[in-house]
């Protein structure tokens, strides 16, 4: 399969950049990956779904003046079951997989947000309130996800955060979760692995 002409993954990425098709020796190898994986077993895509609660459209977050910060739409080109010829299968059914986006219910107490960021947002609920694992990137997405589970599970508080590594999609979206004050305050716990902070920075 190629991209048609038209298509906007086709444009050059800067003035004067020429893109040119994969070559044969890439075509070829990702064919026999193709002939060699049996991708009529799509189990993979109910898994992916299981325990879906709610999202919203695309996944689409924008700021207060409707910029968008993170949209999925961008990746509708994905909607194409057959990966083209310059990419391998696998990776182009994994692309395909991560377009699924929302709140999951994992088990009992356990729910994840998926697919509004680079990172999953994960949600345990405690018996006082919400311990929240790995923030996301950036406050939108963070506060975007935040939203979506108390749309579906209720307004419960936040009691604790939990940075499991210093790389930034597990902590930048913070503030979207909870402010400076309720941590300064001891109101919400910040729970971080040791040495975090030099790492981080």
């Amino acid at each position: 399969a190629h991209w048609p002409e038209d298509d906007p993954m086709n444009a050059p990425q800067e003035a004067g950049a020429v893109l040119k098709p994969a070559s044969r020796q890439t075509c070829q190898v990702n064919a026999a990956q193709t002939a060699r994986l049996d991708f009529s077993d799509d189990r993979c895509f109910d898994e992916a779904q299981r325990g879906f609660v709610g999202s919203i459209p695309d996944a689409r977050i924008t700021t207060p003046d409707g910029r968008a910060i993170w949209d999925l739409s961008a990746f509708a080109f994905l909607e194409q079951t057959e990966s083209p010829d310059s990419v391998h299968p696998s990776l182009w059914r994994q692309a395909r997989l991560n377009r699924i986006h929302g709140l999951f219910k994992v088990c009992d107490r356990l729910y994840q947000v998926r697919g509004f960021d680079i990172a999953n947002l994960t949600i345990i609920e405690g018996d006082t309130g919400l311990i929240l694992i790995d923030p996301l990137m950036v406050s939108e997405t963070a506060a975007a996800a935040l939203a979506l589970y108390r749309q579906h599970r209720g307004a419960r508080p936040v009691r604790c955060v939990i940075y499991s590594h210093s790389h930034v999609d597990h902590y930048g979206g913070v503030e979207g979760v909870i402010t400076p004050a309720q941590a300064a305050r001891g109101e919400v716990q910040v729970i971080a692995p040791d040495g975090f902070m030099e790492a981080a920075i």
